[in-house]
């Protein structure tokens, strides 16, 4: 049985060595993963450019079923191919050739080509291989999509110097796609760590012990441009007990001013240069259909005060003449987690439904527009203050609902009323899933950040492969 090919050509905003160049950067692999592929790198032999380098990961076949694949790179070529071959894995084979071509002094194309093999033969590919097909497409789309996105914005700064960045929470949902965009684009990034995590591999960060409880210990920062706080409890797991109350308080408010302390402690010449910590819409409390913009007042409530106690911690750094931006952070768009991750098996059974009276308004954005707009705020010497971390064109709860139903192919009729809603989740309930912040992100448009996605349905396309 002969081999199947696949291949794509997407024109790329940058020269052919800067091309090769970011995918050899540490992490390039996780950058380029869809996020419905749910792949996880276990390990790194050797290093890119290097014979011998091999790649080992889990990736999912279908539903709960998973497989070892390990790759091996080689074929080098700078500034113009590599190749990558199955050792082990799930195709009976697998040769994939990255080429880079050159199309004029700042511009590219990259091609991705494929030759390969379903298991079973004949059998395999009659019941396989248009699936296969299918899911080569939708990934590569997506990997072309994101390697071009990543390139733009990191060219609108390519003049700059690359920068060290301190991160905390950089293994949850956001940090977790922070972290490989930062180091793509030839940037450090230094984790701050609690608890004795440590690397599977070396990820080509550095892993720095933290506790948000405590102050920072001496020289943590040493060498750092900016910081970028991410770290808080997971308001979404679990019941909105008093302990999960004074939970989500203290591990927003101490670390945070713990951290601003610090920088604030620091010779000025010494300091970081800038402070990006997350907040969240949620300052602004339930407002109906009222547009909210960072000037709005905050609201009342748990979540308002909330936010208010944790963007005023900090304000030593900002006091100290560090550029501070409190990034208030609305619905993160991931099927890895998050509000659309934790949906979807319900979606995709045919049981969504509507969220009380559907008509509470969802600033919704996607994980990759976030991560483009605390790479925005890092770099653009304009942005402080509050920043709105949402797309421009909110909808309705109903109007999500809908939109996910019709990319999933689901119905999703049914509604959930207020009072099962506060039964199943308790207090979270009202201060989340039936709150309406109808939020634009004003000051991002006004300091030129372009947006990826600013339509749900095409945003929930390109995150869900469809």
């Amino acid at each position: 049985m002969s081999d199947a090919t696949f291949t794509l050509r997407s024109p790329m905003p940058v020269s052919a060595d800067e091309l090769y160049a970011w995918h050899g950067r540490p992490l390039a692999f996780q950058r380029l993963q869809p996020p419905w592929e749910h792949v996880e790198q276990t390990a790194s032999r050797g290093a890119f450019g290097t014979a011998g380098h091999r790649v080992e990961m889990r990736t999912a076949l279908f539903g709960p079923v998973t497989a070892a694949w390990v790759a091996e790179l080689y074929d080098f070529q700078p500034g113009r191919q590599f190749r990558d071959r199955q050792v082990k894995g799930p195709f009976a084979a697998w040769n994939h050739t990255h080429r880079f071509i050159p199309d004029g002094p700042n511009a590219s194309l990259l091609e991705d080509h494929i030759e390969y093999r379903v298991p079973l033969g004949s059998v395999g590919d009659v019941f396989g291989g248009g699936m296969v097909r299918r899911r080569l497409e939708a990934m590569f789309a997506y990997r072309h999509a994101v390697t071009a996105s990543d390139l733009r914005r990191h060219n609108l700064y390519r003049d700059r110097p690359r920068l060290t960045v301190a991160v905390t929470g950089s293994r949850g949902l956001v940090g977790s796609d922070l972290v490989p965009f930062l180091l793509t684009g030839g940037g450090r990034v230094v984790r701050l760590v609690s608890g004795s995590a440590q690397p599977k591999f070396d990820d080509g960060t550095t892993w720095v012990k933290w506790n948000p409880s405590e102050p920072l210990a001496p020289g943590v920062l040493d060498g750092v441009d900016a910081v970028v706080h991410l770290a808080g409890d997971n308001v979404s797991s679990g019941r909105w007990t008093e302990e999960k109350k004074r939970k989500i308080r203290e591990s927003r408010t101490a670390p945070t001013r713990n951290l601003a302390t610090a920088i604030a402690a620091l010779p000025p010449g010494a300091r970081p240069k800038a402070l990006i910590s997350a907040s969240a819409v949620g300052f602004y409390g339930s407002r109906g259909d009222e547009v909210l913009t960072e000037a709005s007042p905050s609201g009342e409530g748990f979540f308002p005060e909330i936010c208010r106690v944790w963007e005023e911690a900090t304000h030593p750094a900002r006091d100290a003449g560090v550029r501070t931006a409190n990034v208030r952070i609305g619905v993160v768009l991931s099927p890895r987690d998050g509000a659309l991750g934790k949906q979807l098996p319900a979606f995709r059974a045919g049981a969504g439904a509507v969220l009380g009276p559907g008509t509470q308004w969802v600033p919704w954005i996607t994980i990759g527009d976030l991560v483009g707009a605390l790479h925005h705020c890092l770099m653009n010497e304009t942005v402080s203050g509050p920043v709105n971390g949402c797309a421009p064109n909110p909808v309705t709860n109903r109007e999500f609902t809908k939109a996910l139903g019709a990319v999933l192919r689901r119905p999703a009729v049914l509604r959930l009323p207020r009072v099962a809603l506060r039964l199943m989740f308790g207090g979270i309930a009202d201060d989340a899933l039936l709150a309406s912040m109808r939020t634009l992100p004003e000051k991002l448009l006004d300091t030129g950040f372009a947006f990826d996605h600013s339509e749900l349905p095409r945003a929930l396309r390109f995150l869900l492969g469809r």
